[in-house]
């Protein structure tokens, strides 16, 4: 098994994402983690796309009553539009089909569908996803992207990378595990903080942000590890549900 990792969205290319790859993408602030909510708490699916124009044009061929438009541009929700927090949908979307827009996440999970799988994966499920590979992938090579914000990267999507990798080498013995030294750092970078996930969101700049707009309490949520067993995967190139 062979794990790297790619500090933010804008480096995926074809070559490092092809069908010989299984790329397992965080947003821990906010997407991959409002993502894991969404489906743990009863949605049917979620489809992520580009921007607005795009999620209109998705939500345009479904039945009305069984859609729900979610998305932010540059951190603020689009007009008629629910904000896109874990703890705020999770009374929203219960046997919905969920449409979700991001400025970074859903983004960064389109720029990897051309993998062989694509997982999505936050502190909240983290555990879980890795198990999964553990159980079902040997001898794979896994890319882990970490989403980044325009262009730059964010720490807390290094720090949910460290812990997924982490879980994922506990499940093997050491001989069986090849990380490149991005993935080494995420992993060590993890390890020396590894009782500090909240403290590591709330002083990241996105975690600074979302304090400013007084949601402080979707940060502690999304700061917990391991505590949702739902695997998001991304189907057909355009369709997230929870693998079996």
């Amino acid at each position: 098994m062979k794990v790297h990792l790619l500090w933010k969205k804008e480096e995926i290319d074809d070559l490092q994402m092809n069908e010989d790859k299984i790329a397992v993408v965080f947003d821990v602030l906010l997407a991959t983690s409002t993502i894991t909510t969404c489906l743990a708490y009863g949605a049917k699916q979620v489809t992520p796309v580009l921007n607005e124009k795009e999620a209109l044009e998705e939500a345009e061929v479904m039945e009305e009553d069984d859609v729900c438009l979610v998305g932010e541009r540059d951190g603020i929700t689009i007009k008629g539009f629910l904000d896109p927090v874990p703890l705020y949908l999770k009374n929203h979307i219960a046997g919905k089909k969920v449409v979700l827009s991001t400025t970074n996440g859903t983004v960064a999970i389109r720029k990897a569908a051309n993998a062989k799988k694509v997982y999505m994966a936050s502190l909240l499920n983290g555990e879980a996803v890795a198990r999964r590979l553990i159980e079902r992938y040997d001898n794979e090579s896994i890319v882990v992207v970490c989403s980044g914000s325009n262009n730059s990267f964010c720490i807390e999507d290094l720090y949910g990378a460290g812990y997924f990798i982490d879980q994922l080498v506990s499940g093997y013995s050491h001989e069986q595990v090849d990380l490149t030294d991005s993935a080494m750092a995420a992993k060590l970078f993890y390890e020396n903080l590894s009782d500090q996930s909240e403290n590591v969101l709330r002083k990241s700049h996105v975690g600074k942000m979302m304090a400013a707009y007084g949601v402080e309490n979707e940060v502690e949520f999304v700061s917990r590890k391991g505590i949702l067993s739902v695997v998001p995967r991304l189907f057909d190139g355009k369709t997230i549900v929870a693998e079996d």
